[in-house]
């Protein structure tokens, strides 16, 4: 998978890009990772990508042209143009949902990218070969951005991303992005009801929930199926190591060798904590038919 961020502060991902799973998975071959610098696409001296509100307002706004210019060189002006003719956008119209459906998202591109393919762009910065005719082989790049209005972050949804093949974060700063931006989206992303500094961290929370669902990245087979909210639970608990610690104690079960009965402790383990925690996730759970009837037992067990 390919992954690029276009952002103010691309040396914000240095530290989470370059360690542990996220580090493993580009050694592995398994991700290739890009931040690029939104200020490579500006042509002041000031390199500005923010101006004041029409309409007056506190806060500055992210402008247009860089971002056009930016998703023009990194991947090709014929997806920006497609996004453009089907968007057809008019004064005022929200342009910025979730999953903003385009005739863009559902074009195929064929892009092979190797170090000696790379590129001095118009801008003088680096950038790898974009595609020049869409054709069939493989889906577009997904431009995703990050925003109050997108739809809520959720384990579902990291699914969806990892089986993509290339993703572009664009990621907002300021007081927000022109609204217009918005016709690039193919979707929009919001991690829940409260304030980041920056998209830059929004994404680095949507890449990691994604980069470790990708086959292979995770050391064991079973380990991004058998966590929290995969299920559509809480994860039981977990213990090591020693078994007796300062008075506490592993349950028993987990010792006793019996395959069956641990599998079984662990299954009401995650009813009993969802139910005391995530009432709402038990309910969802319950409503798609996915309790057994041992299941519901247990719940009435514990009323």
């Amino acid at each position: 998978m390919l992954i690029e961020t276009l952002s103010t502060f691309p040396h914000m991902y240095d530290s989470v890009m370059g360690e542990s799973m996220m580090k493993r998975a580009q050694e592995k071959g398994l991700l290739e990772f890009r931040a690029h610098d939104l200020r490579h696409w500006t042509h002041d001296r000031h390199r500005t990508t923010d101006d004041d509100p029409y309409g007056g307002g506190a806060g500055l706004v992210m402008k247009c042209e860089p971002i056009f210019e930016a998703v023009e060189e990194i991947l090709g002006k014929e997806i920006v143009e497609v996004k453009l003719a089907s968007a057809e956008v008019e004064p005022g119209e929200d342009t910025g949902c979730p999953d903003r459906a385009s005739s863009a998202a559902t074009e195929t591109v064929q892009w092979t990218v190797s170090p000696s393919e790379d590129c001095l762009s118009e801008s003088g910065y680096s950038v790898a070969s974009p595609p020049a005719i869409p054709t069939e082989g493989s889906r577009a790049p997904k431009i995703v951005f990050l925003a109050p209005q997108g739809r809520t972050f959720d384990d579902a949804y990291a699914s969806e991303l990892a089986a993509e093949g290339h993703l572009l974060f664009i990621c907002g700063h300021y007081e927000g992005i022109d609204e217009r931006v918005y016709t690039l989206a193919d979707s929009v992303i919001s991690l829940g009801d409260y304030v980041l500094t920056s998209g830059e961290l929004a994404s680095m929370v949507v890449i990691d929930a994604v980069v470790r669902k990708i086959p292979g990245v995770l050391g064991a087979q079973a380990g991004p199926i058998d966590e929290s909210f995969t299920s559509g639970l809480l994860e039981y608990p977990q213990y090591t190591r020693p078994a007796s610690f300062r008075g506490m104690e592993v349950p028993s079960v987990l010792l006793s060798g019996n395959h069956a009965a641990v599998a079984r402790w662990r299954r009401e383990q995650s009813l009993a904590r969802t139910a005391a925690s995530r009432p709402d996730l038990l309910e969802r759970f319950a409503t798609a038919d996915a309790l057994t009837e041992a299941d519901r037992a247990f719940l009435d067990s514990l009323a």
